[in-house]
């Protein structure tokens, strides 16, 4: 039994619409102005990745009580938070084809905002009366930090080799979607290797969605994508295909590169010329390929679990993950 990807989030509309709405239920005891905040990034074409992986989670290891819907809300909550905090960092404008929170209503409150989410899903997370659920996701908050720190350290850094970047995006990216998956193992009182499992399964997978995620800001359109091409160059985000495009240039012109980069001197034109270079290079095929053999191995890590639609669930959100275009 395959999930055909053109109908795979028509087949998730029953949990989408649980989870959208314990989202809006769970931010309704508040005042108005942190819900329409909460409400305004919520809202759009968020397609709601991590609850789903923890719904599937919990249905792959038999448990499919109402409370899932609940608890599920914690990861959305978390990566949202995330992203109010990354759009204050980056001065971003744009956030899902719509002007972000901070150019709405100012960093300040987008900061506050983000605090706020990340406290109610702490509060969330505390009524599954689950140690391990509660351990699990306050060290993945940490740990999501910690990669934040590390990709401003590395901010505009041309040298920045292959396993520091994969040391960002697992901290960013991967390590959340580990944490749903796992959880979901935890609340269901799975064995200990399924739940080790479920953890890796998802964070391959987060590593392979965060490698295609980079990749489509040097090769997708504004429109396609929701936010500018080649933002992160002008972030001062070095991500890996970049990184394969430079190594394919002599050290005068990355040193060059390096330099204006650093000092802020870039221009525009330099920036689009950057994006030609990824584009033109051979950077593209290397990191599709980098993954897939990550979305190869996430797929792998189920193997040892009976067959059911909650797998094949898993399996197709994991071929969508390298398939997408936005």
């Amino acid at each position: 039994m395959t999930i055909p990807l053109e109908n795979l989030f028509e087949d998730y509309k029953r949990h989408v619409a649980k989870i959208n709405a314990a989202l809006n239920a769970n931010l309704s005891p508040c005042i108005p102005l942190v819900k329409k905040i909460g409400d305004y990034i919520l809202q759009g074409e968020g397609k709601r990745l991590r609850p789903l992986f923890f719904v599937l989670s919990c249905g792959l290891c038999n448990y499919t009580k109402a409370d899932i819907y609940h608890l599920s809300t914690i990861f959305e909550y978390i990566h949202v938070a995330s992203l109010l905090h990354d759009d204050v960092l980056d001065n971003s404008e744009l956030r899902r084809k719509k002007p972000s929170a901070n150019m709405t209503w100012g960093n300040h409150f987008a900061i506050l905002g983000g605090d706020f989410l990340c406290a109610r899903a702490y509060e969330i997370a505390i009524t599954s009366n689950n140690m391990a659920f509660v351990h699990n996701i306050t060290h993945t908050l940490s740990r999501l930090v910690e990669g934040q720190f590390r990709e401003l350290l590395y901010s505009n850094n041309l040298n920045i080799s292959k396993e520091a970047y994969l040391d960002i995006i697992t901290g960013k990216t991967a390590l959340l979607m580990s944490c749903a998956c796992a959880c979901g193992g935890i609340v269901s009182g799975a064995e200990d290797e399924h739940i080790r499992l479920l953890g890796q399964f998802g964070l391959n997978m987060g590593i392979a969605f965060q490698l295609i995620d980079d990749l489509l800001d040097y090769t997708s359109s504004e429109e396609a994508f929701g936010k500018p091409v080649g933002k992160d160059i002008r972030e001062g985000k070095i991500t890996l295909p970049l990184i394969y495009a430079l190594s394919e240039q002599d050290s005068c012109e990355k040193n060059r590169l390096g330099d204006l980069l650093k000092n802020n001197r870039a221009s525009e034109d330099d920036y689009r010329r950057l994006v030609l270079t990824v584009r033109n290079s051979k950077a593209i095929d290397k990191v599709r390929q980098e993954a897939i053999s990550f979305a190869d191995r996430a797929g792998r890590c189920l193997d040892s679990f009976a067959d059911s639609p909650y797998k094949q669930g898993l399996l197709a959100l994991n071929r969508y993950v390298i398939q997408r275009t936005n």
